[in-house]
């Protein structure tokens, strides 16, 4: 696909407005492909698919990016369906972990225009 024809194809969908929404749908569409949830009919086209997050993370995670902790936070919250409160002492450390992977997330997602 061309440059041209990959713009026409998300000038119709809708992007993310933070890295959080980003993360929960991606996880949230992979339980759906892996049978675990079903898909309730809402479907909002999206500007990346669920392969093109999964292989952002991974890039970030292998560029030293997001660590270990990182990736245990946004897995754990992220099945939870909410992100961990800094006013909650037990989720103090899981809310710093979880701000600064969303921010990593953040940057990367908006290079690639995934994020208005």
């Amino acid at each position: 696909m061309n440059k041209q024809n990959a713009e026409i194809v998300t000038s119709n969908a809708e992007k993310f407005q933070n890295a959080e929404q980003l993360w929960f749908w991606f996880l949230y569409s992979k339980s759906v492909q892996n049978g675990f949830a079903r898909n309730r009919g809402i479907s909002t086209r999206r500007v990346c698919e669920v392969l093109d997050v999964e292989t952002l993370i991974t890039k970030l995670y292998l560029s030293g990016k997001l660590s270990d902790e990182q990736l245990a936070v946004m897995k754990k919250f992220g099945d939870r369906r909410r992100a961990p409160h800094q006013y909650i002492w037990a989720e103090n450390r899981a809310a710093a972990l979880w701000r600064n992977a969303m921010d990593t997330v953040c940057d990367a997602a908006i290079a690639l225009g995934w994020i208005e």
